[in-house]
C-alpha cells in the first residue's frame, strides 16, 4: 500500500512524489526544482537523525535522473555500499519514515532487500555492486527478460580488487549491464564541460554505436594487419577524447565524463543507454562533488561524510561531551607512544584512517603509515610482507571488514606464523550501523587458527597494555579487539605494560558463582555480581584478557571452586566460550556436575539501535547475567520474590 504524500510549502514537487512512477509524471523542466527540494529534504532529515550525509548530497541529481529515466523497480538499481542511498529512499516510498534512519525499528542506513522492492541488493560494505549486477543481468538473460540492470559505484569503491574482478568477468560476457562510476574524489577524468557532454551523448547514441559495430564487422573482413590497425585507431581515438582506455581494455563501452549535477547532461545519455539494444557492459563516468549543494558540507574536509544531529542553518553538529575517551582514540595514542620508542612499528589501514584513529598516527609518522584503499586482502598480505622484513606491522581494520581478507589471514599470515598485529576496531555490537558493521565473528574465525594470540580489552587501560603486548609479540600473529564508542572512564597508564601471554586476572573473589568475562562486558559482569551478592550469592568475577591461548589454570580453578561457571563475550557462538567448554570437557571437569553457561550473541543478526538496547536484546547485560546464574542454580524464584 502506498504511503500518504507529505505536504510542505518548501517542497511542492516532492510532495507529489511517493514513488518513482510519480516522479516520471513530472515534466523534464521540473526536475531541477525537484532535485533542489529533494536535497533540502535530505539535509533536514539527516539533521534530525544523523547519518551519512555527504555522499547522498553528491548524488541527488543522479538519483533523480536514474529513477526518471529507468523503470524502477523493474529495472534493477544497485547502490554500492549504500552511504549515498538516502535520496533514493526518500523517492521510493520511504519519505514518511526517513526521520527514523538508523533508529531502533526505523529505516536502515543502507540499502536492504527486506525494506523495499526498490532495494534489489543490500549492501553496507563496498565494491559488491558490479558483481551483484552482473549476476542479475545473467539471471535476466537466462529467463528471457529485457529489463535494465544499473550499478552505481563510487571511485573509492573502485580501489577494491573485487570491482575489477567483476568488470573483467563482465567484459568477457555479452550481458547488458550499465555501471555508473560516481567519481567524486579521484579526479581520474579531464575537466567536465559542454564538449565532454556532447561527446558522451554522441558516444552513447544508437547511431554512433551502430556505426561502430558496423565498422568492427567490416574490419573483420580486412586482412589481419589492417583489422588490427583499425581497432587500435578506434581505441586510441576514443581514449584521447574520453580517457576511458582502462575500462575499454576491460571490455566495457566507456561513456563520459559527464557532469553529475547537470540534468541536461545526464538525461540524454541515460536515455540513450536505456533505449539501446546493444549487448555487453557499459560504463558511464559521472563526476560529482561530495556534499554538493549544502555549504557547510562543501566547506568541511570530510564533506560531512558521517554526521550526528546538526543545525541546518549553520551546519554545527550537536556533539555531547564524552565522559571518557573513545577506544579508538586510546588505541591511536597508545600506538603512537609505542612507535615513538620502536622505529620498526608501522600502521596499515584500508581506507579508514579517521575511523581507526590512524589519521593521528599518520600526522606523527607520515612515512610509517599506509592507507591502502578499500583493499583489505591487499592490506593483510602487504603487512605480511613487511613482517618478513623485520618490521612490526599493525593492520588496523574493523572486525567486520577483516572478514573480507580471511584467506589472506590464513594463507599469508597464520601458516607462515608471521608477526602481523591485527587491531580490530568495532568489535561487538556497533549501534546505528547495524548488523553489517557489527564485529561479531572475529573470535570464531581467528580462534580456530593455529599460532594466533587473541586479546580483548575490558577497558581503555587494558587496551593500552594490549597494544604494548602486541608490539612485543614477535614470533606469531596476534589480534586485539575493542569496541566502538567511549571507554568506561578508568585512569590510563602513562606507559603500557607487556601482559603475561595467556593469563587472565581476578577482580572479585567469591565461592558460589564464577563469571569469566572476555572484553568489555566485564563492567556488566561486575554489576551482576553485586546484585547477586545482595541475594546472598558469593560471586567471583574474572577477566580472561586472552581468548587464545586460554588461561587454563584460571579456568580449571574457577571450575573446581564454584558450582556455576558463566562465560560472557560480545561475539557469536564458536568463540571464547566454545574454547572454554572444549578445554573443560577434555580435562574431565564437566563430569562432576559443574554447571557451565556460555553467554554469547544470539544466533541471529541484530538490527540497528542504541548499543545498550542492542546488548539488552542480545541478553548480555547485567540483568541477564544475573538471571543466567539464578536459573543455573535453580533459584530464579529469588529474583521474582525480590521484585514483589
Amino acid at each position: 500500500m502506498d504511503t500518504p504524500l507529505l505536504r510542505n510549502d518548501l517542497t511542492p514537487l516532492l510532495d507529489q512524489v511517493n514513488t518513482p512512477a510519480d516522479l516520471r509524471k513530472l515534466d523534464e523542466s521540473q526536475l531541477r526544482q525537484f532535485a533542489d527540494e529533494l536535497r533540502r529534504e535530505l539535509v533536514d532529515a539527516v539533521s534530525v537523525t544523523g547519518g551519512h550525509l555527504g555522499a547522498g548530497l553528491g548524488v541527488v541529481e543522479l538519483t533523480v535522473a536514474l529513477h526518471y529515466v529507468f523503470d524502477t523497480p523493474n529495472d534493477r538499481l544497485i547502490w554500492d555500499v549504500g552511504h549515498q542511498a538516502y535520496p533514493h529512499k526518500i523517492i521510493t516510498g520511504r519519505r514518511d519514515r526517513i526521520r527514523t534512519l538508523r533508529q531502533g525499528g526505523g529505516l536502515s542506513g543502507f540499502t536492504r532487500r527486506s525494506e523495499s522492492e526498490y532495494d534489489p541488493f543490500g549492501a553496507a560494505h563496498s565494491s559488491t555492486s558490479i558483481s551483484a549486477g552482473l549476476g542479475m543481468a545473467v539471471g535476466r538473460d537466462l529467463q528471457g527478460r529485457a529489463n535494465n540492470v544499473i550499478a552505481v559505484i563510487g571511485d573509492g569503491a573502485m580501489s577494491a580488487g573485487m570491482a575489477y574482478e567483476a568488470m573483467n568477468n563482465a567484459g568477457a560476457m555479452n550481458s547488458r549491464l550499465i555501471v555508473i562510476l560516481n567519481d567524486n574524489d579521484m579526479s581520474i577524468a579531464p575537466p567536465v564541460g559542454a564538449m565532454s557532454a556532447y561527446l558522451s551523448r554522441l558516444l552513447s547514441s544508437k547511431p554512433y554505436r551502430s556505426l561502430r559495430q558496423l565498422g568492427a564487422a567490416m574490419a573483420k573482413r580486412f586482412p589481419r594487419g589492417l583489422a588490427k590497425a583499425a581497432r587500435r585507431a578506434d581505441e586510441y581515438a576514443r581514449g584521447m577524447v574520453t580517457g576511458g582506455t582502462l575500462f575499454e581494455e576491460l571490455g566495457f563501452f566507456y561513456v563520459g565524463p559527464i557532469d553529475g549535477h547537470n540534468l541536461d547532461h545526464l538525461l540524454p545519455v541515460l536515455k540513450n543507454l536505456r533505449d539501446s539494444d546493444n549487448e555487453g557492459p557499459v560504463l558511464v563516468h559521472v563526476v560529482t562533488q561530495k556534499g554538493h549543494g549544502y555549504g557547510p558540507a562543501e566547506a568541511a574536509a570530510d564533506k560531512y561524510h558521517g554526521v550526528v544531529k546538526f543545525d541546518v542553518a549553520t551546519g554545527a553538529q550537536v556533539k555531547g561531551k564524552a565522559a571518557a575517551p573513545s577506544y579508538t582514540s586510546v588505541y591511536a595514542k597508545a600506538l603512537i607512544s609505542e612507535a615513538e620508542r620502536d622505529p620498526k612499528i608501522v600502521a596499515i589501514t584500508a581506507a579508514m584512517p579517521s575511523g581507526t584513529g590512524l589519521d593521528k598516527f599518520a600526522e606523527r609518522f607520515p612515512d610509517r603509515s599506509f592507507d591502502v584503499g578499500i583493499a583489505e586482502q591487499h592490506a593483510v598480505t602487504f603487512a605480511a610482507g613487511m613482517a618478513c622484513e623485520g618490521l612490526k606491522p599493525f593492520a588496523t581494520i574493523y572486525s567486520t571488514f577483516l572478514q573480507r581478507a580471511y584467506d589472506q589471514v590464513v594463507h599469508d599470515v597464520a601458516i607462515q606464523k608471521l608477526p602481523v598485529r591485527f587491531a580490530m576496531d568495532r568489535a561487538g555490537l556497533v549501534g546505528a550501523d547495524g548488523a553489517t558493521h557489527a564485529g561479531s565473528f572475529d573470535l570464531a574465525y581467528l580462534g580456530c587458527l593455529p599460532h594466533f594470540v587473541i586479546m580483548a580489552a575490558a577497558d581503555e587501560a587494558e587496551l593500552v597494555h594490549m597494544v604494548t603486548t602486541a608490539a612485543a609479540i614477535d614470533d606469531a600473529p596476534s589480534a586485539l579487539r575493542y569496541p566502538r564508542g567511549e571507554g568506561v572512564g578508568v585512569a590510563l597508564p602513562a606507559k603500557g605494560e607487556v601482559l603475561p601471554i595467556g593469563k587472565g586476572r581476578i577482580l572479585r573473589e567469591g565461592n558460589s558463582i564464577a563469571i569469566l568475562s572476555l572484553g568489555t562486558r566485564l563492567q556488566e559482569a561486575l554489576k551482576a555480581a553485586e546484585e547477586l551478592a545482595h541475594l546472598g550469592l558469593s560471586t567471583t568475577v574474572a577477566d580472561a584478557r586472552f581468548a587464545k591461548p586460554l588461561d587454563t589454570d584460571l579456568i580449571e580453578r574457577l571450575a573446581r571452586e564454584h558450582e556455576v561457571l558463566i562465560t560472557v563475550e560480545e561475539a557469536a557462538i564458536g568463540g571464547f566460550g566454545s574454547h572454554v567448554l572444549h578445554h573443560l570437557a577434555h580435562v574431565g571437569l564437566l563430569d562432576q556436575g559443574l554447571k557451565v553457561r556460555p553467554m554469547v550473541l544470539p544466533d541471529r543478526f541484530i538490527d540497528h539501535d542504541a548499543p545498550a538496547k542492542q546488548y539488552d536484546e542480545a541478553g548480555l547485560n547485567a540483568r541477564q547475567i544475573k538471571q543466567t546464574a539464578l536459573i543455573a542454580l535453580g533459584r530464579a524464584e529469588i529474583e521474582r520474590s525480590a521484585r514483589a
